[in-house]
This record gives structure tokens, sequence and C-alpha cells, in this order.
């Protein structure tokens, strides 16, 4: 999709206080989205979150495989 291309572009373009502040906008609206009862505006946010999540790790140069790692140690 070359909107979501330019979209994650301009993003990373702007930097990773940009890219942070995207992933803390997102878990607001997915916070008050878990407080109603549109089901679908919940998966939306929760796929909003995770998208700018899974770009802050690549800004870092990081996998969700680590983070997938992380939490497989912490079981053990």
């Amino acid at each position: 999709n070359p909107s979501t291309n330019s979209y994650v572009s301009n993003l990373f373009e702007k930097g990773i206080d940009r890219v942070a502040q995207k992933v803390g906008e997102e878990a607001t609206e997915l916070i008050i989205a878990s407080k109603n009862k549109n089901v679908k505006e919940l998966i939306n946010e929760s796929a909003d979150l995770l998208f700018h999540f899974l770009l802050l790790l690549q800004k870092k140069n990081l996998r969700f495989k680590d983070v997938v790692n992380e939490l497989e140690q912490r079981n053990n």
C-alpha cells in the first residue's frame, strides 16, 4: 500500500521521538476503546498500537522476536 509506505517513511524521517509519541497516542486510544462496548474499535486501536510498536522496534533496530525471546526467558 503506497499510502502506508509514505506514512511510515514520513514518520521514520521525523525521528524516534515522533515514533515514540505515536506509540503513546495509540496506547491512550486503546485504553479509551477498551472502556467502550465497540469491539471493532478495540480491535482497530489494538492494531494501530501494535503497528506503531513494531515501527518503534524497527527504528531501534530491534525485532519483535527480541521481545518474544524476553517473554520466553521470563517464563523459565
